[in-house]
């Protein structure tokens, strides 16, 4: 699980980088809301722990509201030095799924994660994904294009579900390999151009319109139209 923490107490940062990275999770660190802003829009996130208050034009609430504008559902666990409920009740309906009060237990802090990703994934489980004639349902496992069932293996079906989730997006080579393939690194091989050659095979090959897109030095985009 990928996770995104952005708080400018560089303490309270490698704090809660280090118990989650200890709990099993890939944490990432941003200590300040601009590059913090950047990376939760523009990189794909299993959840988000944010710092409410972050100095500068760009602060916690303005990061989670830019997310849900997006269109952006990462679950965003709110941290904040602010008590009083109305300040709780305003980083919810900014957008956030839950809201922590610093100073906190970690153990209090794992477990509103764990409770969040979970949400999330029971949330995952009844979705169906739409784009075009191309449709993905996560309860059945079952892909189909234009009424036709596509047979694809289980790495197809991540790489596609992937790319449907991210519709109209330009995802990178980084981006597949750590999400679908659980790599930090890349490995220099031709993994996900093989991967993408089976599934165009599949979901592109005998239909008039090609719904996989090649952008060139970049990476791949799933869109209707080229």
């Amino acid at each position: 699980m990928r996770c995104l923490v952005i708080e400018d107490e560089v303490d309270t940062l490698r704090y809660v980088c280090k118990g989650l990275t200890e709990a099993g999770y890939a944490a990432t660190g941003c200590d300040n809301g601009l590059d913090g802003l950047q990376r939760a829009v523009n990189e794909s996130w299993d959840i988000v722990v944010l710092d409410r208050l972050l100095p500068g034009q760009v602060d916690g609430l303005s990061i989670v509201e830019r997310m849900r504008a997006l269109g952006k559902k990462t679950p965003v666990l709110i941290v904040s030095a602010l008590t009083s409920i109305d300040e709780r009740v305003r980083g919810l309906r900014s957008g956030g799924d839950d809201y922590i009060v610093k100073p906190f237990a970690f153990a209090e802090l794992l477990a509103r994660v764990e409770a969040l990703l979970r949400r999330a994934s029971a949330a995952d489980a009844s979705v169906e994904l739409r784009v075009a004639d191309l449709c993905l349902d996560l309860r059945s496992q079952r892909v189909t294009r234009a009424g036709t069932v596509l047979a694809l293996q289980p790495r197809e079906f991540r790489l596609l579900e992937y790319l449907m989730r991210h519709a109209g997006q330009v995802v990178t080579r980084t981006m597949l390999l750590e999400a679908v393939w659980d790599y930090r690194f890349d490995p220099q091989t031709n993994v996900i151009d093989v991967q993408i050659s089976r599934l165009r095979n599949k979901v592109d090959k005998d239909f008039s319109a090609p719904l996989i897109h090649t952008v060139r030095g970049v990476g791949y985009s799933l869109r209707a139209h080229a």
